[in-house]
């Protein structure tokens, strides 16, 4: 249980601190037959620290449940 507060922490606090990334995407542009163009799309995906700060109370929580029942 311990180790899975921990874990759960360390998900959270990783989840404050990046706060969202880039990633590519393949967008078919013309598709006529055989020819096909395509082009890179740039897209960023990002979610509120909020998140990152309830999964790291939620894991503290777990941690401190198992450090009482012992």
């Amino acid at each position: 249980m311990k180790t899975a507060g921990i874990i759960i922490i360390s998900i959270g606090l990783l989840i404050t601190v990046v706060t969202g990334f880039n990633y590519i995407s393949k967008e078919k542009v013309v598709d006529i037959g055989r020819l096909e163009i395509t082009r890179d799309r740039t897209d960023y995906m990002s979610w509120s620290p909020i998140i990152g700060l309830a999964v790291l109370a939620i894991g503290a929580g777990i941690f401190l449940y198992a450090q009482k029942n012992k």
